[in-house]
């Protein structure tokens, strides 16, 4: 009953967001300080709470074999379902064409500076310092750190006799004890979040213009990520577990919203752990498992990606032949694993596939305007991949 009431008032808040947002812009533009907090405490919780979860999951292990074990059938699953999502997003924006009559003009290009390569992924995924990259929320570093330290100890024989075992189990209490208190403040931040950014969007008016202009653009994008979450992620879950996987989806909605209304899967992440163990999910395999997924899980963005280099190259008028679809399929997919959970990270990465099959990067510009919307329910494909995977992990 309490979740139920909880939802409640997390969906109030969405739709109050959106109405406060759109026709008392000022009013949200006052209030949107509220969001910041929600989202500061959100943002403050995380990186301790990613460290001590998946130390305390690992160190909860019996063995290094059984860490083996876990560790390969989670990579496994998120490489595959990731990918499957590129192959839907370019199947769906093959089939509808949603840049074809669309010709980019340059009053529409932002000229946006960015560098990205698949060496500075590779290379950066060790930290050369360990507090320059917690201070920059670099999380997959911190996240590789965390599971070699970890493993370090729990081929240790005797390591439930050692100190730092017992700190970090009691830790690991201390911070969900934490994270629940700032998830009762979750209704109110999400309101103030969503409700700021259609204000400063400039309210209802502004923002049907730019809907309408990439309709089918939006409509191509939400209709892959629908197939993805509602069709492809419960057919998974059907088939490994053999329950309802829609009864699941809907007893880690809480994490869904929050996804929605924050853009960030990282930030998610103290809300989609009490989901998930609430649905019953072994305590242990969450700890580990979510928090990897929150950075290299990104079903949503991956699909996203893909679309988005196939809508640019038709809006500019390039022909793409099957290598070239090839080449957004695996690079799409090496990106998504390389992009942060954190808001728009999506757009840091596609840069990458842009350039992989020479797609100016400038039209980015074209698709910014809608991004802040495409980019919460990316995130919420994202946080439903994640979770799938840790009942299936835990099956």
């Amino acid at each position: 009953m309490h979740n139920k009431k909880f939802l409640l008032f997390l969906l109030t808040g969405v739709f109050l967001g959106f109405i406060i947002g759109g026709y008392f812009p000022h009013f949200a533009l006052n209030v949107s300080f509220i969001g910041e907090l929600f989202l500061n405490a959100l943002k403050m919780v995380v990186l301790p709470l990613i460290i001590v979860s998946i130390a305390n999951s690992i160190l909860n292990m019996k063995s290094l074999e059984s860490f083996k074990n876990v560790g390969i059938k989670t990579f496994f699953y998120y490489t595959v379902t990731t990918s499957i999502a590129v192959g839907i997003g370019i199947l769906t924006v093959i089939l509808i064409k949603p840049g074809e009559g669309f010709p980019l003009h340059s009053e529409n290009v932002f000229q946006r500076e960015i560098h990205f390569s698949v060496r500075d992924l590779i290379v950066n995924l060790l930290p050369s310092n360990i507090f320059e990259a917690l201070v920059q929320f670099n999380i997959l570093p911190v996240i590789i750190a965390t599971i070699l330290f970890s493993l370090a100890v729990l081929s240790i024989e005797e390591k439930r006799e050692l100190q730092l075992y017992k700190l970090i189990s009691e830790l690991d209490i201390a911070l969900l004890k934490f994270t629940e208190w700032i998830i009762k403040f979750a209704p109110l931040g999400i309101f103030s979040l969503i409700a700021s950014k259609i204000a400063s969007m400039g309210g209802a008016k502004a923002i049907i213009p730019v809907l309408y202009s990439l309709g089918k653009y939006v409509m191509t994008v939400l209709i892959a990520l629908s197939i993805h979450a509602f069709l492809l992620l419960p057919l998974i879950y059907y088939l490994f577990i053999r329950k309802n996987p829609y009864s699941y989806l809907g007893k880690v909605k809480e994490a869904l919203v929050t996804a929605f209304a924050t853009a960030s899967s990282s930030a998610t992440l103290p809300v989609t752990l009490k989901s998930v163990t609430s649905a019953g999910v072994k305590r242990s395999v969450a700890e580990f498992t979510l928090p990897l997924g929150a950075t290299v899980n990104m079903d949503g963005t991956a699909l996203y990606e893909a679309v988005a280099t196939v809508f640019l190259a038709e809006a500019y008028g390039i022909d793409l032949s099957m290598t070239h679809y090839l080449t957004i399929f695996f690079t799409a997919t090496l990106a998504a694993i390389g992009a942060a959970g954190i808001p728009e990270a999506g757009l840091v990465t596609m840069v990458l596939v842009l350039q992989s099959v020479g797609i100016p990067q400038e039209g980015i510009g074209l698709i910014l305007a809608i991004d802040w919307f495409l980019d919460r329910c990316r995130t919420a494909v994202n946080v439903f991949g994640d979770t799938i995977g840790a009942a299936i992990i835990s099956r």
